[in-house]
């Protein structure tokens, strides 16, 4: 019966175009044919019109045969497809990428300049501390050790002789006070007596000159020792060689800039994993946090970590403010290594035990809630494409609480709505507070096709 209704309403629309009804337009054109005729006017105009109404009765039909066949289909049953509410632990977490690194790594240099005579160690090599890495040539130092050495070896020398001279003068200027107290002040002549006194100041001068040289040479005698000490490279750690920057042969300089010729790690059995995490969730992230990563090296393989550390200054690349935070690994087999970009995962909240919906059911809006939204754009919107719609698809976990929802259950077939208080969410499922939903509960994520 409404199909009927609907064609008859559209033939009364395109009769009413022309002021008539079909076949009074065609009375109409031919009149007016005829006086064109007696006229001598061209018909054109009036086959222009035949097309005018073929064009819109076309249209007409279309748009008759998409509203039957939308209807149709809005009659046909929907076939819902349903989750069910469970109940689990809920792990919330945020994700950061980062690099390993070792707990200790050491850049070996040299201090003096000159030329790599030997080298003791390679590559991953094993070390101890104070074992002997490698050495320059040692000839130019042990020079000037040895010139040191015969310089202090002078000024001492030249003390015992001055120390002599000074014993001699003091006693003789002793002997000649004791005469000439003795002779009243006649002998020696007052003259004399002078002269032994300053001989005997110039020699307790000439002491202290000679001893400043000996400290001077003692001095210049340690700083080329420790010059030549510089010249033989040992290790400051255990650990391990991870880097070897120089060979045999090589010239270095250290005039302006310490040369590296190692580099070393200690105990790769215990390392550091630096990740940077996103400002918007630094928040969340504290020390003593267990978390798990991931590397490229081994992809099905998952690692532990604990998170040792959060640090204060912020990282700004181009606008992107992050915290680097330091998780604690443990690498007993060596599996780990140092440079490795990791992808880690740190847990932020644990919720045990919780009441769990999928996050699709939070999404879900029935067909028929749909088609009485686009219903009322009128009859273009059954032709022209919708606008896209925009999903709360978002994916980053948010700790939200008292927050409500409507989801949809079935209920006797047909999708009712309940409203319900959310949690926390990982981004998959969704921690759900309120006790009007029970785990079992089947509730409605999407349907097996809009219209059945």
């Amino acid at each position: 019966m409404w199909v009927t209704t609907f064609l008859f309403y559209h033939y009364f629309m395109c009769a009413s175009l022309f002021k008539a009804f079909p076949f009074s337009c065609k009375r109409d054109l031919k009149v007016q044919g005829e006086k064109m005729d007696e006229l001598g006017i061209e018909k054109e105009p009036s086959r222009k019109l035949w097309w005018l109404i073929i064009l819109v009765v076309v249209g007409v039909v279309l748009s008759s045969l998409i509203f039957i066949l939308k209807r149709q289909k809005s009659q046909r049953p929907i076939r819902y497809i349903t989750d069910s509410i469970k109940k689990g632990d809920l792990i919330i977490t945020v994700t950061a990428t980062g690099n390993l690194q070792a707990l200790n790594q050491v850049e070996v240099g040299v201090e003096v300049s000159g030329t790599i005579e030997k080298i003791y160690v390679d590559y991953n090599q094993h070390v101890k501390k104070g074992q002997l890495l490698a050495e320059l040539d040692l000839s130019k130092f042990e020079a000037q050790v040895y010139r040191a050495e015969a310089r202090l070896k002078s000024a001492k020398a030249t003390l015992m002789k001055a120390e002599s001279e000074l014993r001699l003068a003091q006693i003789n200027i002793k002997r000649l006070r004791n005469a000439y107290k003795l002779s009243h002040g006649k002998v020696p002549s007052k003259i004399e007596l002078d002269e032994a006194e300053a001989r005997l100041k110039s020699a307790k001068a000439s002491v202290v000159s000679t001893e400043s040289e000996i400290y001077e040479a003692e001095a210049d005698l340690k700083y080329y020792k420790t010059e030549l000490s510089k010249a033989v490279i040992y290790s400051p750690i255990d650990g391990i060689v991870l880097a070897k920057h120089v060979e045999e042969g090589q010239t270095v300089a250290a005039a302006f800039q310490t040369p590296i010729l190692f580099t070393l790690a200690e105990d790769l059995k215990k390392m550091e994993l630096h990740v940077d995490v996103d400002e918007a969730d630094i928040g969340q992230v504290k020390a003593g946090q267990d978390a798990t990563f991931t590397v490229d090296a081994y992809p099905d393989r998952s690692f532990y970590a604990r998170v040792a550390e959060v640090r204060f200054a912020p990282k700004i690349l181009e606008g992107v403010v992050t915290y680097e935070t330091i998780l604690s690994v443990d690498n007993p087999d060596l599996a780990l290594r140092p440079g490795m970009t990791a992808t880690a995962k740190i847990v932020v909240k644990h919720i045990k035990n919780a009441l769990l919906i999928p996050n699709k059911a939070l999404r879900f809006t029935p067909p028929q809630m749909k088609e009485k939204k686009r219903g009322k754009r009128g009859l273009l919107s059954m032709i022209l494409p919708h606008p896209p719609t925009r999903l709360a698809t978002e994916r980053r976990p948010v700790l939200l609480r008292g927050r409500k929802r409507k989801v949809w259950i079935l209920k006797n077939g047909k999708a009712t709505p309940v409203i319900i208080d959310i949690g926390s969410s990982n981004g998959i499922m969704t921690q759900v507070i309120s006790r009007n939903l029970s785990a079992g509960t089947k509730v409605i994520t999407d349907v097996a096709s809009p219209h059945g």
